[in-house]
């Protein structure tokens, strides 16, 4: 805008400047200018003399300035000055996925307390993390950190900065607990990074890196490295345990009588009302509300259900790659919400806030507030896993039989006779696959109230899914691919997964009420090969067949465009080819059209003796040798981490040492470079 009027200004000038000569150049030619000519000549003169005497003298031009508007509040990035502030000397960092590690974090910090100390738990992407050196200006402080490896090895979402900045920083460390699963090939990685990485930087550790495997019993493990840990403090600073081991609220409840309704969440994740009015960029805190537009049953007999749904993303600008996770967030089963609400003789639709009873705290409150207990339970609560050994513990003190109290607290303890406690915690929670509504009807004498529930209860977690489709193909459609879960637990009750039946249920109707999932895209390092003309491997039983999908509708779109392709290749696995063979008539349509060089598919119980797809890969060896060694092939894996992945990984060992004539110990390390390289890549869940 100033520029414009600058240039106004100046072109105003300049043809005053040219009016001062122009009189005397006409006067010479007067006897070219026709009537007309002068008559419109003698009203530009005019107008210029008018000018020239009535203007105003030149004003300077304005400057024009922002409009002051207030600044928002600055979110506190120190965690050094929130520490002095508000008298804590105990940080607990935490890199969460599924919000395991942050529920440990704040264990770690309410424990503190009978310590005589006083903690937070902190999320790093919030501070500024390079403050780690003057974590020495406060006396007898202690840095925790507490983080989940996500993934092929990588950091948590909330902890990638704090990684990056690792690379190259400077800090102070004391304790980490890392959580991970042994049966994914980078176990740990990020918590041993940390631990590595903080200790090399200079760092004085006072208790080792705890790990916990989320294959085995990782709240044991918590447990365990966490009853050790503390006595180390303690030696460390000197001081003594309180014995307090009373429940230690962190929120207290506010009832709403007369509040407006437009106020209160009611399952949103960040904004409200962002659900009625939705606003891109989207994430995990702004997730789009994606139509079903398809919903269809994949296998043709069989007792399970496995499906097949379309999410439409038209307009949404979100954009997605072949090999990326779509997330989407569940609701929980109405039957249980209520009969909760019934066992505990609540209203569930009343009104409520659980306000931090710490201010200065960045977490105001466990979920979103004002709203109802029931949206809490549905939407924001983990009501259907085994709740976690301190759940028990806080509860216990409602239980009012005195042998409830006892073994609920036993469940939690770590005390000599700890393996027996383990073990009853093991057996009668985990085992049994209890969730907090099994226990409060197994326990008649145990009623907590439902605020204190809701304050002690994990968050519901997003679920992923392996995206089954290419964007190149369906750039305005996500294809989702899942096997319903359901099962008896030994108490005899049926257990639903919460997210596959929730999609179940979620039908196109042609009345005009469309069926929505809140869903947005997660990045993923899953990812064919930069030149279309590698081969690629890719080995999905079951539905590990979803990425593959998209992989070979992209590599179909390829050869489309005239791009030359590399050979394309399937192993594929299910139990029977007339039951669950899934996709089959899409991909035998490939393979027609050459786009699929090769089908191979176990069909594990259509005979006597199991077929897996290790076993026709290795009756594929001299191929896949060719194929790996010598054609450069990218390898890709999709399923089952406990035993297929690791199983089909012991196969390519074999094939490396048969074939390649290397040592078991070469073929191993064969295998690691090829995932070094980018080559061997794993999408695989247990």
């Amino acid at each position: 805008m100033q520029l414009y009027l600058g240039e106004l200004l100046t072109d105003m000038a300049d043809s005053q400047t040219e009016a001062s000569t122009g009189p005397e150049l006409l006067e010479e030619a007067e006897p070219l200018l026709s009537n007309l000519d002068i008559f419109l000549f003698s009203l530009i003169v005019g107008l210029i003399v008018y000018w020239v005497i009535f203007r105003k003298k030149a004003e300077a031009i304005p400057e024009f300035k922002k409009l002051e508007t207030p600044a928002p509040a600055a979110r506190e990035t120190s965690f050094i000055e929130k520490m002095k502030k508000t008298g804590k000397n105990i940080v607990v960092f935490y890199g969460s996925q599924t919000g395991t590690a942050e529920e440990f974090a704040n264990r770690l910090s309410k424990d503190a307390q009978r310590y005589g100390m006083k903690g937070m738990a902190a999320d790093p992407e919030e501070y500024d993390m390079s403050e780690l050196s003057r974590l020495k200006e406060i006396d007898n402080s202690l840095a925790i950190f507490c983080m989940a490896t996500y993934g092929e090895g990588d950091p948590t979402d909330n902890a990638q900065d704090f990684y990056d900045w690792l690379q190259e920083g400077d800090a102070d460390l004391n304790g980490v607990f890392a959580l991970g699963n042994k049966t994914y090939e980078h176990y740990n990685a990020m918590g041993k990074y940390v631990d590595k990485r903080l200790s090399e930087l200079g760092a004085s550790r006072i208790f080792d890196l705890g790990m916990g495997d989320d294959d085995g019993n990782l709240e044991e493990d918590f447990v365990s490295w966490r009853e050790q840990f503390w006595p180390a403090v303690c030696e460390h600073f000197g001081v003594e345990a309180t014995g307090e081991e009373s429940s230690i609220r962190q929120y207290e409840l506010k009832v709403h009588e007369d509040l407006n309704m437009n106020k209160i969440y009611t399952g949103e994740l960040g904004r409200l009302k962002s659900f009625e009015n939705q606003k891109p960029p989207f994430d995990a805190k702004n997730p789009f509300l994606a139509p079903v537009t398809v919903n269809r049953k994949l296998n043709k007999g069989g007792d399970r259900h496995l499906m097949h749904l379309e999410l439409d993303i038209t307009g949404s600008k979100i954009r997605y790659e072949s090999g990326d996770h779509v997330a989407v967030y569940p609701t929980n089963d109405a039957t249980i919400v209520n009969r909760l609400g019934e066992i505990l003789g609540v209203d569930l639709d009343t009104v409520i806030s659980l306000n931090n009873l710490d201010e200065e705290s960045n977490k105001k409150h466990p979920f979103p507030c004002p709203t109802t207990y029931r949206t809490a339970l549905t939407h924001y609560l983990d009501i259907t896993n085994p709740p976690r050994t301190n759940v028990l513990y806080e509860l216990a003190q409602y239980a009012s039989e005195p042998k409830d109290q006892e073994n609920m607290r036993k469940m939690a303890s770590s005390s000599p006779e700890g393996k027996a406690c383990t073990a009853l915690y093991q057996s009668w929670v985990l085992d049994s696959c209890r969730n907090i509504l099994a226990i409060l009807e197994d326990l008649p004498s145990l009623r907590p109230p439902v605020d204190h529930l809701c304050e002690l209860l994990p968050r519901l977690q997003a679920r992923y899914y392996s995206i089954a489709s290419s964007s190149k193909v369906h750039p305005n459609s996500i294809h989702v691919c899942a096997v319903v879960v359901e099962y008896k637990t030994k108490t005899g009750r049926t257990n639903k997964g919460v997210a596959t039946n929730w999609l179940k249920s979620k039908v196109p109707t042609d009345n005009g009420h469309k069926a929505t999932v809140p869903m947005y895209i997660r990045k993923s390092q899953f990812r064919l090969p930069f030149k279309a003309s590698n081969p690629v491997i890719m080995i999905g039983p079951g539905t590990g067949i979803a990425p593959f999908m998209g992989f070979v509708q992209e590599r179909a779109w390829l050869k489309e465009q005239g791009k030359e392709v590399g050979e394309t290749v399937l192993y594929f696995g299910c139990r029977h080819k007339n039951e669950d063979f899934l996709y089959q008539e899409e991909l035998e349509a490939f393979e027609k059209a050459g786009v699929l060089t090769q089908l191979s598919v176990a069909f594990s119980r259509d005979q006597e003796h199991k077929v897996y797809v290790q076993h026709i890969l290795k009756n594929n060896k001299e191929a896949v040798w060719r194929q790996i060694h010598t054609d450069n092939a990218h390898i890709y894996i999709c399923g089952d981490a406990r035993n297929m992945a690791r199983d089909v990984q012991t196969t390519f060992y074999e094939i490396a040492e048969e074939l390649g004539g290397m040592t078991h110990t070469q073929a191993v390390d064969y295998i690691k470079k090829l995932m070094t390289k980018g080559r061997y890549s794993q999408d695989v869940w247990s």
